[in-house]
């Protein structure tokens, strides 16, 4: 599956990729949905609840997996307790991102 984003659901600051993604908890199983463009994220089903950090945790294991890094490289930095998420991806390369979640414009 490939996906056309639009809009900037993956920028560059400072030198590493920042990803947007709404995240939905409790699905069956942890899987990419596509773009949200209301909010111009990624929409993520994640097979674990949202306590204690779970979903959260399965997130940052399926997009390591998906992106053939260590977890180390993937980073929730904004809305640890929310289901819209700020990931950094750090010295993950851009065409990785773009292999392993689809395409987008910036």
């Amino acid at each position: 599956m490939v996906l056309q984003m639009a809009g900037p659901i993956v920028r560059e600051v400072e030198g590493h990729l920042v990803l947007e993604v709404v995240v939905a908890p409790g699905a069956a199983r942890t899987e990419v949905r596509g773009e949200d463009p209301w909010r111009r994220a990624l929409r993520i089903r994640v097979a674990a609840l949202a306590r204690a950090g779970e979903a959260n945790a399965e997130l940052v294991r399926f997009l390591a997996e998906r992106l053939r890094v260590p977890p180390s490289s993937v980073r929730i930095v904004s809305g640890a307790r929310s289901n819209r998420k700020r990931v950094v991806l750090l010295d993950v390369p851009r065409d990785a991102v773009e292999r392993a979640l689809g395409t987008w414009r910036t």
